[in-house]
């Protein structure tokens, strides 16, 4: 692949997947930034926020589900055009269903076409990501998802300026809907037309389709997808739940103002997107598993201190920590996901479906459990599945070392028997 494109192509194909992980970054905390707003527009409680949360999450798992299918069927390229379109048009439909019309079931909608092309569109964006490693032979998924963090960061800001002038919901959903459907366009652009990138030749793509998805199918029968997941598991639901639920923590668990809510989310994706940033070149230096377990440790004790502080500046500092431990549980597992390069589409595409169901359904269990026991102590739960993400760190050994570990007793056994 690597001698059939250019350099400038190949530049181009970064900075595509590069802006696709933002727009999706981008649309998550716009929503997210708005969530007290909606919710007081709606005259909604925890529990019906979960419920928007909940319709959204089960679009999301149809749209990981068939992703594979889509990929097989048209490609990763065009599939990321319509998946980002329902994005940017779910974003605007919230807007008018929390906003202009007040309707609970409007806003569901947007919430299912939000959902729907945003799971679909996060497997296939951490597929190219692992095509574009191939690529080009370096580690690039902890910058893909640094910048995934970076639309969070932008849209944490752009919501905290919104709500501090006042800026109306639809306003603020339709402006955005309208940048992320333009990146859309522009990025999947410069995608190339290529096996490698998950777009199949024109002239087979009806012929092998099915094969191309029996393929796929293939990783959700090895043990080491579900290790994996595990890992991932812990922490999506620790950046899902910060997503979805730390301005609301802040302003109804803290007490805080309206506005304190989008500020510490903006903490929380800043110390993320620079975990990511710095992530590489510390992952090649220590290991994936030394790195998972510290960041681990970093979450937990960053989340504890952000439930247990009273508001004000250690509630900041709590959300830092919990950002940057949350930081690369993610990106680690797709680059491990993708060890074997004749089964990494398969492989990668399963371990993000594994973590993006509970990135999206997570927080709306969360919801239901927060108006019982309240949302800080409910997040006590997220706790101990960031410290069981730790504990299987070790899952995320590279392959081929795990492989020369396993066959080793093997070795020695012939040998005492020689």
């Amino acid at each position: 692949m690597h001698s059939t494109l250019t350099r400038s192509q190949l530049v181009r194909w970064h900075i595509a997947i590069c802006a696709i992980f933002l727009a999706s970054g981008l649309s998550i905390s716009t929503w997210a930034s708005r969530v007290p707003a909606i919710r007081e527009s709606l005259g909604i409680e925890n529990s019906g926020v979960g419920l928007l949360l909940l319709g959204m999450g089960v679009a999301s798992i149809i749209g990981l589900s068939i992703a594979p299918a889509v990929m097989a069927r048209i490609g990763a390229r065009r599939g990321m055009l319509v998946a980002l379109l329902l994005v940017g048009i779910g974003l605007m439909i919230i807007g008018f269903g929390a906003d202009s019309l007040q309707l609970f079931a409007v806003a569901l909608v947007g919430l299912a076409l939000f959902g729907f092309g945003n799971g679909a569109v996060d497997v296939m964006m951490n597929v190219e990501g692992a095509a574009l490693e191939k690529a080009t032979g370096r580690t690039i998924m902890p910058l893909l998802h640094a910048f995934f963090s970076f639309g969070t960061v932008i849209g944490a800001g752009l919501g905290f300026v919104a709500v501090s002038l006042g800026i109306p919901v639809i306003a603020h959903c339709v402006a955005m809907g309208v940048v992320i459907i333009v990146v859309a366009f522009v990025s999947v652009a410069n995608v190339p037309r290529a096996e490698v990138a998950m777009d199949a030749p024109a002239d087979e793509e009806r012929a092998h389709w099915r094969e191309r998805l029996s393929v796929s199918l293939q990783a959700w029968r090895e043990p080491r997808t579900y290790t994996l997941g595990v890992i991932m598991l812990g922490m999506a639901f620790a950046e899902g739940s910060a997503n979805d639920w730390l301005p609301s923590a802040v302003v109804y668990g803290h007490g805080a103002p309206e506005e304190a809510g989008p500020a510490v989310l903006a903490v929380f994706s800043v110390a993320m997107t620079v975990g990511r940033i710095a992530g590489g070149p510390v992952v090649d230096r220590l290991g994936r598993v030394l790195v998972l377990r510290v960041l681990a440790g970093t979450a937990a004790a960053g989340l504890l201190l952000f439930i247990l502080a009273p508001y004000g500046p250690l509630v900041f500092v709590g959300a830092a920590l919990w950002g940057l431990g949350a930081s690369l549980g993610f990106p680690i597992g797709m680059s491990a996901a993708a060890d074997d390069p004749a089964k990494a589409a398969s492989r990668v595409a399963a371990a993000a479906t594994i973590g993006y169901v509970a990135f999206l359904c997570g927080p709306p269990i969360l919801g239901w459990i927060g108006d019982h026991i309240g949302l800080l102590n409910t997040l006590l739960i997220v706790v101990g599945l960031i410290v069981a993400s730790g504990l299987f760190s070790g899952a995320a050994k590279p392959l081929v070392v795990a492989e020369k570990a396993e066959a080793e007793p093997a070795r020695r056994d012939v040998a005492g028997r020689n």
